[in-house]
């Protein structure tokens, strides 16, 4: 991304070449740990060397004026920092004006509006996080332009509560978290019941991680999230007859299997063997990863998407042939990344074959599927900051 020209592109909209900031946030990809947020699990992301990137600069009025060169059909959107609501017609608006409003409503002093730019480079609908991005971005761009004392972990989540309450997304906390705590060449560890977390250097010498995006809008996953969050509770429900847990994260896969048959619902009990066996091999592949086996990593990610196809049944035909597709061709380990229903894959390729990766899979998905698959080779990178 060139910061220059979009410094450029701001001024040439906003005017003036006194103040002016700049700010940056990732998106993410999850490692391993895939519906285990909002089961009381572990999740392994890591944040990316793409994401979004803000030019801004403080007001001496109430307007905000926001404009983002993704969006640019919806042209400049303004608001007055004194009514801030969700409205369907700022579409990707409301994020920013959502933390404007949740970071107002925490009693945070932002009583002047400002003007701001944004441009992204993360693939718009691929599950990589944009909406976390802009999110955390809009945070830093807040903390710095009022000096606002607040810490990254409180602006993580407010992030994800502007998301829930403003948009009204029922998302967990991992991609939020993953965008405003990353680390250069780390993946983090977050126990989503607790936020405790750790930072696991990814010790990948000759190894590189290859993202594969479907193409294919995930128009279902809304619903369908929400059909498996609360059959994930009903499971709970049943499990909480005899056991003294709180969430299915609580559970060894022991303990599940001798559980199971309270259970009623097959359905259901597939889910809730997903969540648990899930959140153990999470725990595996980090346990692998610090050992420096990055064999048995790779087989625990091949096993999350056979549980995430199988029993949680969020993967579909694009995402199947993407990974199966991978799995022929010498990855150590490739699963699905993200909601599901679409969106992504992550694969761990050695660096020599990562070109020949990249055209066999590509071809097998586009004879399979019809279309083209993208390929993007990432580095993982730091957190949301001031650039």
């Amino acid at each position: 991304m060139n910061l220059e020209m979009l410094i450029h592109d701001f001024t040439n909209r906003f005017g003036g070449e006194e103040g002016i900031m700049t700010f940056f946030a990732p998106g993410r990809v999850n490692l391993i740990g895939e519906h285990t947020d909002y089961n009381g699990g572990h999740v392994f992301p890591c944040a990316l060397s793409f994401g979004t990137y803000a030019v801004a600069r403080k007001r001496n009025d109430t307007k905000i004026r926001l404009f983002s060169k993704n969006f640019e059909d919806f042209g400049t959107i303004e608001v007055d920092i004194s009514s801030l609501s969700y409205n369907d017609a700022n579409d990707w608006a409301n994020y920013p004006i959502g933390m404007v409003k949740i970071f107002r409503d925490a009693g945070y002093q932002v009583e002047s509006g400002f003007d701001v730019l944004y441009d992204g480079n993360i693939p718009n609908g691929a599950g990589l996080s944009s909406s976390a991005s802009i999110e955390l971005v809009t945070s830093v761009l807040l903390k710095s332009l009022y000096n606002l004392d607040i810490d990254m972990i409180e602006m993580v989540k407010m992030s994800q509560r502007a998301e829930n309450q403003f948009v009204g997304v029922n998302c967990g906390i991992m991609d939020q978290f993953a965008s405003g705590m990353g680390k250069k060449d780390h993946a983090m560890l977050l126990d989503t019941n607790t936020l405790k977390y750790a930072y696991v250097p990814i010790k990948t010498k000759g190894i590189t991680i290859v993202i594969a995006n479907t193409n294919k809008r995930r128009s279902l996953s809304g619903s369908k999230y929400n059909e498996r969050r609360s059959e994930c509770e009903n499971a709970l429900k049943a499990l909480q007859q005899e056991l003294e847990i709180s969430s299915l994260g609580d559970l060894t896969e022991e303990r599940f299997d001798a559980y199971q048959h309270l259970i009623q619902s097959g359905i259901e009990q597939r889910r809730a063997r997903h969540a648990v066996y899930e959140n153990q091999r999470t725990l595996k592949a980090v346990n692998a990863l610090n050992a420096g086996n990055i064999q048995l990593f790779g087989e625990l990610m091949n096993a999350s998407h056979i549980s995430l196809r199988d029993d949680y049944e969020v993967t579909g035909i694009e995402l199947d042939t993407l990974v199966e597709a991978a799995w022929e061709n010498e990855a150590i380990g490739s699963r699905m990344t993200g909601a599901g229903f679409g969106g992504c894959t992550v694969s761990l390729v050695h660096e020599e074959k990562v070109h020949k990766f990249i055209e066999n899979v590509g071809n097998i998905y586009e004879e399979k599927i019809g279309y083209k698959a993208d390929f993007y080779v990432v580095a993982i990178g730091d957190g949301a900051r001031q650039i």
